[in-house]
């Protein structure tokens, strides 16, 4: 697929619940690699809205990481935490034209219909509470997408989610509706990010067709699994990046992403192996599949 140089805008969208591991420097370096080699603009968005799991100095962390690895980005970092608002504003319009509504159901309700909301709250015009979510109506029709490397992606979301939660029960704005009102705010042309958010892409490509704005170019890269069949990730406790040993781990995540980088690159500073793999960047030969065992990748 060709992209013109001058029409991509890509980003990084760490949540501060924790240090920046392996697992998610493959992601960070396959969306900058993807950035530069387009000639486009990359972007670092901090995703903090889940206040509860925030850990206190992750922000700052995440970043002198990014920047150790040789990561700069382009403009201002943004921080959900500071577009409440914005958010707030989409929720209310959509209360008011009917898209959306207030719902009291519980996880466990849910649970019971194998996770699919049955739209229970969908007619009951519940008024606003504190305690009670905000759902967004869906329709029963099948939303796709041409993934740049997963090929054919599709969902019924009537069938798979059912009306899906933009405000949750404690007042948290959904990332479902933040990730979309951001990226189209910061005028994002391009996705590149793990396999694991694959199936919330639908619901994003559902909201893009509400706000009637052009939805995003993507690529899903795999997941690194741990032995134990386990992604890596900060949930459970995937060792931190060390900036000292920069050099050595950017390696290993280019060997992983890109066409057999030389031995002797590893060695080499981090600005160097990155401007290589920036030339060398080949997406389509990732393998097309959501994992890949960490053991397999030597």
């Amino acid at each position: 697929m060709a992209i013109p140089p001058s029409a991509y805008t890509g980003r990084f969208a760490p949540t501060p619940s924790g240090y920046l591991h392996f697992g998610s420097l493959l992601a960070a370096v396959a969306s900058y690699l993807d950035a530069r080699h387009h000639q486009g603009h990359w972007l670092v968005r901090i995703e903090d809205l889940d206040t509860p799991r925030n850990i206190p100095g992750a922000s700052e962390h995440i970043l002198r990481t990014l920047e150790a690895y040789g990561l700069h980005w382009d403009g201002e970092v943004v921080r959900q935490s500071e577009r409440l608002v914005l958010y707030q504003d989409v929720i209310d319009h959509w209360l008011s034209t009917g898209q959306a509504y207030h719902c009291d159901c519980s996880r466990r309700e849910i649970i019971a219909h194998d996770g699919v909301y049955p739209g229970t709250c969908r007619e009951r015009q519940l008024p606003a509470a504190s305690d009670h979510a905000v759902r967004v109506k869906v329709s029963p029709q099948e939303l796709g997408f041409d993934d740049r490397l997963q090929g054919r992606f599709s969902q019924n979301l009537a069938s798979s989610s059912g009306d899906f939660i933009v405000r949750r029960r404690d007042g948290i704005i959904a990332y479902q509706l933040a990730v979309v009102v951001d990226d189209i705010a910061q005028g994002v042309t391009d996705i590149v990010r793990g396999a694991d958010l694959l199936d919330s892409t639908p619901r994003q490509l559902w909201l893009y067709r509400l706000l009637q704005q052009p939805a995003p170019r993507y690529l899903h890269v795999p997941l690194i699994m741990r032995h134990e069949g386990e992604k890596l990730s900060k949930r459970l406790g995937s060792t931190p990046l060390e900036p000292e040993q920069a050099s050595a781990t950017l390696h290993r995540a280019l060997r992983i992403l890109t066409p057999q980088p030389p031995a002797e690159l590893g060695a080499a500073p981090v600005a160097e192996q990155l401007q290589w793999a920036i030339a060398h960047w080949q997406p389509q030969r990732l393998p097309a599949v959501r994992q890949i065992l960490e053991s397999t990748q030597g």
